[in-house]
């Protein structure tokens, strides 16, 4: 069974920097996408970034791009998001997510995913 688990989620200053993690377990080949996506209370999840485990392709929504950079610790079956010169507009629940996927071009509907994990707080004062 697939399980992720976020962390490194907390509160920061206007231009600061967040590095969020996700482990995952379970996921026993390369033919998955994990998606960094967040929430807003009373907003659509939307996507932040995608990363694709058969080649390393990335993705990234237009919030993210010059800021956000996925990276991952095979090792230890660890993704990484991480964040810089965060805005106020980047408060919200993180989700890291799974979905078996065959090609680079990970989804961008959220909906798609089947894995979750249970999100991290990210808070960003002005």
């Amino acid at each position: 069974q697939v399980q992720l688990v976020e962390s490194g989620g907390g509160s920061v200053q206007a231009g600061g920097s967040l590095r969020l993690s996700c482990r995952t377990s379970g996921i026993t080949h390369s033919n998955y996408c994990i998606g960094w996506l967040r929430q807003v209370p009373g907003k659509e999840r939307e996507g932040v970034a995608s990363f694709w485990l058969g080649d390393g392709s990335t993705n990234y929504e237009d919030s993210a791009k010059g800021r956000f950079t996925v990276s991952q610790d095979n090792a230890k079956n660890t993704l990484y998001l991480q964040m810089h010169n965060l805005e106020p507009e980047d408060t919200a629940l993180y989700y890291c997510a799974a979905r078996y996927w065959v090609t680079r071009q990970c989804p961008k509907d959220s909906s798609l995913y089947t894995n979750w994990g249970q999100g991290t707080q990210v808070t960003v004062s002005s």
